[in-house]
């Protein structure tokens, strides 16, 4: 019966499994963000991930076609502005209430990215990009813009991402209970 600490502990050391998504948002002005992000598979039915759920997280920030920045988790210290919500159920990033909904390397003045840099944030005010420690303005696009992320992959153009208005479901929602 020694056999079954080995098997333990073998179990134990094994990899999780991960959810890999992608996503694409597109700004006005030509701007436009790609991003990955993982979190366990046992997350994959919450009602929520938050910050503190992901274990890989990157960005890149785009104008027409041009790379202007990138931020990874990696990178996170403790000034680093980050705020993340994601509904798995939906494949979403929540967009409502009062606030700042989304802050990845961008806080709600949207200009503490760091130059050089690069940070997305979405609140009330709108969905934008920071870049070198700048807010873009013209970045903005209304706060309410459905954010959705999927197994596809994505270009700076966005083409293959999913829909960025609309229903986009990835897989059926588990049945009530």
């Amino acid at each position: 019966m020694r056999l079954w600490p080995a098997l333990f502990a073998a179990l134990a050391a094994a990899p999780a499994q991960a959810v890999e998504l992608q996503f694409c948002w597109r700004g006005a002005a030509g701007y436009s963000m790609t991003g990955l992000m993982r979190f366990p598979d046992v997350l994959r039915d919450a009602a929520l991930v938050t910050q503190d759920d992901i274990t890989a997280f990157e960005i890149t920030g785009w104008r027409h076609g041009e790379r202007l920045g990138h931020w990874s988790l990696e990178a996170l210290g403790p000034d680093t502005s980050w705020l993340l919500s994601f509904d798995p159920i939906a494949m979403r990033f929540p967009m409502t209430g009062i606030g700042v909904f989304q802050a990845w390397n961008a806080g709600g003045a949207v200009d503490d990215c760091g130059s050089p840099g690069f940070g997305f944030n979405a609140g009330n005010g709108g969905q934008d990009v920071c870049v070198d420690g700048r807010f873009v303005t013209e970045s903005t696009i209304p706060w309410e813009t459905p954010l959705y992320a999927g197994t596809t992959p994505v270009t700076p153009a966005c083409d293959g991402a999913p829909k960025l208005s609309g229903t986009y479901p990835l897989r059926t929602p588990p049945a009530p209970t």
